[in-house]
């Protein structure tokens, strides 16, 4: 009899725990929740997706391992995000139409860019596309929520999907190529921030250090929320373009850098 009570005692600790634990993480399940929400169209319901983060806390608490050394709050970060992201691709919230002009817009950034020699201005990009500056402006605030990603891909393998985050190495893990790989790229997507304008650059450090929402970060600058999402994605089509560049194969085996930079 006293090993049952005992048994059952530990049981009711270890739900009071995991109980304890999701009501401490609700506040970044909401927080994750409004910064996604904030750059989708607004017949998205904000409550859908906090009931979908929480779905992938929950998942989170469930698949977490301790002895991987890293920290729950960090592990449960990327499982709300992808649950957040999985609930919308079922949702199909973002037409196929938008997609096809978020890639027109990418294309005729980097056919100008080789043509110009330089980043074209937004009144380039517009007048290429043969639409009005304001026209381009508000399709770029529409294509804002398409730079959400997920982290469950397709596997090379099997073809099921996989979530990345399982491959994500502890410390004592990390091998020297990781951290050769890892040091490359971040150089790169430096190197590709500090061309962008001076704005673009503010509200990306704004929005992704500071972590402001848009209408924080349009309030530090004295512009819209609109506003700071055409920014966003103007800045985010000129990081694709300017990294695809980097990463692109040339015939000298090296960058020709400072001619035809996009």
């Amino acid at each position: 009899m006293t090993k049952h009570v005992a048994e059952a005692y530990q049981s009711v600790q270890s739900d009071a725990e995991r109980e304890r634990i999701l009501m401490e993480q609700l506040p970044q399940v909401r927080y994750i929740a409004r910064r996604i929400h904030e750059r989708l169209p607004r017949h998205v319901p904000f409550e859908d997706l906090v009931h979908a983060g929480v779905v992938g806390l929950i998942d989170a608490l469930n698949k977490f391992d301790s002895t991987k050394h890293v920290q729950f709050s960090s592990y449960a970060k990327f499982r709300i995000r992808g649950a957040i992201l999985d609930s919308l691709r079922e949702l199909d919230w973002s037409p196929r139409e938008l997609r096809r002009k978020g890639r027109l817009v990418d294309s005729t950034y980097s056919e100008l860019s080789g043509k110009l020699g330089r980043a074209p201005s937004e009144n380039e990009i517009a007048e290429e596309m043969g639409i009005s500056l304001h026209e381009l402006q508000s399709l770029l605030a529409e294509l804002d929520g398409l730079e959400l990603g997920s982290l469950r891909v397709e596997s090379s393998r099997d073809g099921k999907e996989e979530d990345l985050t399982d491959y994500v190495p502890s410390k004592s893990e990390e091998t020297p190529f990781f951290e050769c790989l890892r040091s490359e790229m971040k150089q790169l997507l430096a190197e590709a921030i500090a061309e962008l304008p001076e704005k673009e650059q503010r509200v990306l450090a704004l929005y992704y250090l500071e972590e402001l929402t848009m209408k924080e970060v349009g309030a530090a600058l004295g512009i819209g929320e609109s506003r700071v999402s055409q920014i966003h994605s103007l800045a985010m089509v000129r990081l694709r373009a300017r990294l695809n560049f980097l990463n692109a194969p040339v015939e000298a085996g090296v960058h020709a850098k400072g001619a035809g930079t996009p």
